[in-house]
């Protein structure tokens, strides 16, 4: 085991048992995607998916993956970061060998681990007893929930900056939730948005990850949408990435 696997395994137990401990934002991280994604059901049977391509169930299950990594790693890491850093955690991991990176890395292990396991549980829900069909394009599927996994953690990261105390990330987090519910085809597919709206949500950080999680799933996409899809997404993650490094904080805001 190399020096970074065994900083970033410490830091990442570390954090598992604090998240184990939080019933709070454990309920959240197993639950709230269950939850969202009956009321997503309920809501996309009520729409004409017909222009979409996908079943109502088809829809909710990938809508579910998207849910996952908003509920599990964005607003949970934005939690687990703030608190971290009031309790002063983060200022004392800095003092020693541990990289900047690798103190946010571990500290985001455990998030993203429960939300790739979801992911899969999902996927297997789906195909077992739902009636959806088997992922047609697996490595797109794959590529998508790591990809939306990178993003959110770093918009996480991001989006502590301006977040002064974990009970105030449920307000900091909501833009966030919000406009990828409603915007990026969680709740309503952008196939039955107008043409102009869904050029401008094509644009919104998580579209192009929800995009690669359809189009590996339920497939049906050309060759140069997923390509779109996958440097919408990494342009993201680099601009957050980029803004984290610049703007996130270490230490506490009295």
């Amino acid at each position: 085991m190399t020096a970074t696997t065994a900083r970033l395994t410490a830091i990442g137990r570390a954090e598992l048992t604090l998240l184990a401990r939080n019933r709070t934002a454990l309920s959240v991280a197993l639950l709230m995607p269950a939850a969202m994604i009956l009321a997503t059901k309920s809501t996309l049977d009520q729409m004409d998916l017909g222009k979409a391509g996908m079943s109502v169930a088809e829809a909710a299950m990938t809508s579910g993956i998207g849910m996952v990594l908003l509920l599990v790693v964005h607003i949970n890491l934005v939690s687990a970061y703030v608190a971290r850093r009031e309790e002063l955690v983060l200022k004392r991991l800095r003092t020693g060998e541990v990289p900047d990176h690798e103190i946010l890395a571990g500290t985001a292990l455990p998030a993203a681990g429960l939300a790739l396991a979801q992911c899969v549980v999902m996927v297997v829900t789906g195909v077992a007893f739902l009636d959806v069909t088997a992922p047609e394009r697996p490595e797109l599927l794959v590529a998508g929930a790591l990809l939306g996994t990178v993003l959110l953690a770093a918009l996480a990261a991001l989006t502590s900056a301006v977040t002064r105390t974990v009970e105030s990330a449920q307000i900091t987090t909501l833009p966030m939730f919000m406009i990828s519910m409603f915007g990026s085809g969680l709740f309503v597919p952008l196939e039955v948005m107008p043409a102009r709206l869904a050029s401008v949500c094509e644009l919104l950080p998580l579209t192009g990850v929800m995009t690669l999680v359809r189009a590996g799933w339920l497939g049906g996409a050309d060759g140069s949408e997923p390509v779109g899809a996958a440097v919408t997404a990494l342009a993201w993650t680099v601009l957050c990435v980029f803004a984290v490094q610049r703007w996130f904080r270490w230490e506490p805001r009295r």
